[in-house]
Order: C-alpha cells, then sequence, then structure tokens
C-alpha cells in the first residue's frame, strides 16, 4: 500500500550503520529525501560493546542528519542472521507452514522459543519441488535494535534480511536484464553471495568480510585498529599482483597484499557458491557480476574479480531507478552509494509488493508497539474512570442509605471476580508447570538427533575440504580423499582417556570405530546394568565398583578425531598440510564448533598411500548421554 509519509531506513551492519530518508514518488517508486553513515569500527562487529557503539551512532545521526520520518524498517546485521534454501517435495499449500515449522526446528541453531524466525515460497521447479528461503535470528537481538530505535523515537516495521533487501534492490533497479546476475556484496565481518535470475534467487553468507584485512594488516604492521582502518579506506588498494609493481609507500604496499589475499579466499567461496547453485539447485552459470557492500570500494576490485571469474564485472548502483531530491549531496552519496543496496530494498517494502518480503519482527515487540499504540485511550480511560470514582464518592457522601446499597451492589459484583482471579491465577501456575515440561520435552527430542547433526556436519566440513584441496590442486575427481578413522568423545570435567577394559568393546564388536560412550547411546553395545536391577551377582553381593566421578555432568563436549586422507606429497609438497589446516578452517568455520578450542592437536604421520593426523573438537552446545 502506497504511504504518503517520508518514512526511515536503517541497515545495521557490522561496520557501519546506515539510514536514509525516502518518500513515495509520483510513479510509485522512491524518492531519497537524505541520507546518512556512520562508522562503527571493530565494536560494531563485537558483541559486548556492540549495542552501546550502535545506539551512540544511530543518536549522532539523527541529530545531525534532520532526519524527520520517524516510522523505520530495519535491516539485521548479517553475521548475526541465519538463512538457508531449502527444497520441499510437491505437497499441497496448506502444508507448508507446518512442514516448515518442523524445517525450522531442524535448521535454525536457537530454540525457537528465543528466535524470530520466517520464510517465503520463492519458485517451483519444473518437477514440482517448492524452493524455500528460511532465515531466523535471535529475539534478544532484535529487541536491542528495536530499544535503540525506540530510545531516538523511531518506531520499527519491519525487520528485513540482507539476502531479501538486495535481491528486491536489484530487481527493482536491473529488471531489464537478461540471463543470471552474481551480487558480491562485501561486508564488514561476512560477506553475501547471491545469484539472481528472472524467476530464481539463491544466496549465501560466507565468513570472509573487509575487517580481516584491517585486522590482518594491523598485525602485519603493528597498527591499532583505527589506524590500520584509516590507511586501508584512504590509501588502501587490491594488489594487481604479477609483475605489476608495488606502490612506494611499504605501509600501501603490505594493506594492498593483505587485501588480494582476503579477497582471494572470498573468491574460493563465490567459486564454490556458484559451483553448488549449478549442479545442486539446477541454476544457470552467471553471465555478469556485481560488486556492492563497503568492502568493496577499495580500487582494483573490479579488476582482481573480474580476471579472477573471467566475467564482466561491474559496480551496483541501488540509486539507479530511485529519484534523488536536489538538496541531496550527489558527489558524497557517490562515494557510498555502492554499500546502500540493503537501504534500498527496505524502502521498496513500504512502496511496492516485492520479490522477497521477510520479517524478523519477534512477537514480543509486536505486543509492546501495540500496547504502546493504546496507551493514549488507556490514558483517557483511566482519566474518565477517576472522575467517575470521585463524582460516584461525592455523591453517596451526601446519600447515606444509597451509599450503603451501592456499596453492597459493588461487593456482590467483587466477590465473585475475586473467585475468578483465584481461579485463574491457579489456571496460570498449571500452564506455567505444562509449559516447563513441554520444554524440557523439546530439549530432549532435539538432544535425540543433535549427535546425528554433528556427524553430518563432519561429513559436509570433510567433503567442503576435499573439494576446495582438489581446486587448488587442480586434479581430477577421487584424487583428494579424508575420512575419520577414529572418534572419541569426552565429558567437560574428563580428560580424554582410554576406556577400561571392562567398558571398551573388543575390535569384533566395534566394527564402527566409534566412540565407547556412544556406542552405549545408541544401543551398539548393552549398557551396564546397575547392581540390584539386573546386574551380575558379583556385582549384587557387592564387588568392587568403579566410583562415578562427582564432575560428571552426563554430557559431551569435546570430540577427539583422528583423520585419515590419501597422500598427496606425490602430487604437491607441502599438499598434506593444506588439506590438514583447510580442515581445521572449515571447522572452526562450522555453527557447530567452538572456533578458539577445535584446531589440529597433534602431529601429522604420513605413510605411503595415506596420512593421518588428529583433530580436537569442542562443541558449542554440549551433547547430553
Amino acid at each position: 500500500m502506497l504511504k504518503s509519509k517520508s518514512f526511515l531506513t536503517l541497515d545495521f551492519g557490522a561496520g557501519t550503520l546506515k539510514i536514509a530518508e525516502f518518500e513515495p514518488s509520483e510513479d510509485g517508486g522512491l524518492r531519497l529525501l537524505r541520507f546518512g553513515v556512520k562508522p562503527l569500527g571493530l565494536a560494531g562487529s563485537q558483541e559486548p560493546a556492540r549495542e552501546n557503539t550502535v545506539k551512540k551512532a544511530l543518536a549522532e545521526l539523527i541529530a545531525e542528519g534532520g532526519f524527520g520520518g520517524r516510522q523505520a524498517n530495519l535491516c539485521a546485521p548479517g553475521f548475526q542472521v541465519f538463512s538457508k534454501f531449502v527444497k520441499l517435495a510437491p505437497v499441497d499449500a496448506s502444508k507448508v507452514p507446518q512442514i516448515m515449522q518442523y524445517e525450522a526446528q531442524q535448521n535454525v541453531p536457537w530454540p525457537l522459543a528465543e528466535s524470530a524466525w520466517d520464510y517465503q515460497i520463492l519458485s517451483t521447479t519444473p518437477g514440482g519441488e517448492l524452493e524455500v528461503l528460511l532465515v531466523g535470528i535471535k529475539s534478544e537481538i532484535v529487541e536491542k535494535l528495536f530499544s535503540v530505535g525506540e530510545g531516538v523515537g523511531l518506531k520499527m516495521d519491519v525487520v528485513d534480511t540482507s539476502v531479501a533487501a538486495l535481491c528486491n534492490a536489484f530487481r527493482y533497479n536491473y529488471a531489464d536484464l537478461d540471463g543470471c546476475s552474481l551480487l558480491i556484496d562485501v561486508g564488514a565481518k561476512t560477506s553475501n553471495v547471491l545469484l539472481i535470475e528472472k524467476n530464481r534467487l539463491y544466496g549465501r553468507s560466507v565468513p570472509v568480510g573487509a575487517n580481516a584485512i584491517t585486522q590482518e594488516f594491523a598485525a602485519e604492521a603493528k597498527l591499532p585498529f583505527a589506524e590500520a582502518e584509516k590507511i586501508k579506506v584512504n590509501d588502501g588498494m587490491v594488489s594487481l599482483g604479477g609483475a605489476y609493481e608495488e606502490p612506494d609507500n611499504p605501509r600501501i604496499a603490505a594493506v594492498s597484499k593483505v587485501a588480494r589475499n582476503v579477497l582471494t579466499r572470498l573468491h574460493l567461496q563465490v567459486n564454490q557458491t556458484v559451483q553448488f547453485y549449478r549442479t545442486q539447485q539446477g541454476g544457470n552459470a552467471p553471465v555478469r557480476v556485481f560488486l556492492c557492500g563497503g568492502g568493496s570500494i577499495l580500487p582494483y576490485s573490479v579488476e582482481f574479480f573480474a580476471e579472477k571469474l573471467n566475467l564482466p564485472v561491474d559496480i551496483f548502483n541501488p540509486f539507479r531507478n530511485v529519484l534523488i531530491e536536489p538538496s541531496v549531496d550527489v558527489a558524497a552519496l557517490e562515494k557510498v552509494a555502492q554499500s546502500f543496496g540493503e537501504v534500498v530494498g527496505l524502502g521498496l517494502r513500504n512502496v511496492a509488493q516485492c520479490p522477497v518480503e521477510l520479517n524478523l519482527m519477534p512477537k514480543s515487540s509486536k505486543s509492546r508497539q501495540e500496547f504502546n499504540a493504546k496507551k493514549p485511550y488507556l490514558l483517557a480511560a483511566a482519566y474518565a474512570l477517576v472522575v467517575g470514582v470521585f463524582a460516584y464518592g461525592w455523591f453517596y457522601s451526601r446519600v447515606e442509605a444509597a451509599r450503603r446499597e451501592g456499596l453492597e451492589k459493588i461487593t456482590a459484583q467483587v466477590e465473585p471476580l475475586k473467585q475468578l482471579n483465584d481461579t485463574l491465577a491457579r489456571e496460570m501456575e498449571n500452564l506455567k508447570k505444562v509449559q516447563e515440561e513441554s520444554g524440557q520435552l523439546s530439549t530432549w527430542l532435539e538432544d535425540q538427533t543433535f549427535w546425528a547433526d554433528v556427524l553430518s556436519e563432519l561429513r559436509r566440513i570433510l567433503i567442503a575440504a576435499e573439494e576446495a584441496q582438489r581446486v587448488k590442486l587442480n586434479s581430477g575427481p577421487g584424487t583428494v580423499g579424508v575420512w575419520i578413522d577414529t572418534l572419541i568423545t569426552t565429558e567437560p570435567t574428563q580428560p580424554v582417556a582410554q576406556a577400561s577394559s571392562e567398558e571398551t568393546p573388543s575390535n569384533s564388536a566395534n566394527p564402527y570405530g566409534m566412540d565407547p560412550v556412544l556406542m552405549k547411546r545408541y544401543g551398539l553395545v548393552p549398557r551396564t546394568q546397575p547392581a540390584g536391577e539386573g546386574g551380575d551377582a558379583a556385582a549384587d553381593s557387592g564387588a568392587a565398583k568403579k566410583p562415578k566421578s562427582s564432575n560428571s555432568t552426563n554430557e559431551i563436549a569435546t570430540v577427539s578425531l583422528t583423520l585419515r586422507a590419501v597422500n598427496l606429497s606425490r602430487i604437491k609438497t607441502g599438499a598434506n598440510n593444506e588439506l590438514v589446516f583447510e580442515v581445521q578452517n572449515q571447522m572452526k568455520a562450522s555453527p557447530f564448533f567452538d572456533a578458539n578450542e577445535t584446531r589440529f592437536d597433534g602431529t601429522l604421520s604420513e605413510e605411503e598411500n595415506t596420512f593421518s593426523f588428529p583433530m580436537k573438537i569442542k562443541l558449542k552446545r554440549p551433547m547430553k548421554l
């Protein structure tokens, strides 16, 4: 529906806070009235300091920019949003919500009760499958953003995601293009890789961003982050490599090399995304590339990706079909326009039916806004009630008999209400207990499948590492292989140790190479029965028992793996080490594992055809036994 008043859009990025004020144009499009950008520095991507940093930046932008709108749409930070493209078998439309509820429970990495999530059907394949985009975010993150906005007098209407907002902005501005377009949005902490066709969308968020350039350059040059960022923004560039002459300034030369290394890692992720889209999603190869995001402003970024992808590369202009108010400083806008894709996409939600419309507003926020909207009426009702009570008391103070009669009537009305209130209190207490029991059951159900999810994630990581190493070696299928040799789990308070002979199954009874604790959990070997419940005679007769540690938490937090892989030394010297660190990096990037405590843990042991190496994995959420 067309709105006549101006409104605001805010992109709460990891590195910058961007704001714009729009109004509907006469032709049903957008008109930009004013805009603002505020850098957040390294604190913008660090959870402990982020809220205060964003709050200060927004207050300064509102005060300095003269923004008039108070209705606002916001884009949640990409590094805090979960997104996944799923395919559903042909099914009746009425069953899709129930199926997506199940998909959300299986895929969103937080309890749904603590999350805001949404989905949208994007297209239907020729075979009748539904292609669906599922997104989610922790409710507390959105609540903090709402608190920041409400602190400066804003009312939030829509909570969108980067993938959806960028897609809407691209299709609005480049609807005339045919074929598949590749959009690379280089953010501060993460980057979005989107493949957009006429009726299709696929995207992936990768953990490579422009902050990595600053951090690696700062470490190399021994500079504070802020100073390194200033050098990167003012003088940095992407090294052209090869025979091109380096800059005379050693610091500029250093930051240009770091930028090329980081963008090379991003290019690898882009290639993997394109390959997955073509082979697994049935999409077409991209015919052009657009760069956007604050991290794409470095000189020679276009040339770098044009060389690597062998495709024409251009800068994405989100204002291509947006009217600009004459009072807007166009020269200043041109410097940052390519990072305003999400901002324009948010604005389109108020003036048009967009291709992708998601809203991650939590129920608690909706309820609070509805209550605030009713406040004036509640205050008026309260005032009328006070006046009525005063008149009521004054009248009956003069007529004692009538007052008694009125008091008796009121008492008769209050008594049933009191009884109802007591009944309601008891029912509320019962409801609370049922909710607690339901929550516990949900947790148990999640734990039933958690280990299967961990094993699936390990399989995905090993496949991705194989493919990445195969690409590096430019070798054929099957030349790179890595698999799990042994797997041992440990409770948080227990050291990894060899189980006793009475607890460890023999080789013939343990063909799985699996940890004995997990074999017992999944029924692959019988559990030891306690004395008095079917145990052996020795146990019942008081034989010595192995004492259970008082520190045991009955949880698995650490997994020790021995991985074995095809020996690649015959192909390239050092290729084995590269594969080890590729596996390590993939595991650190996984949402299942703690990046700080997941690492290569030991030495590499080579044999004639294979080599093995140990890995230690720390689960972010321990698994209940």
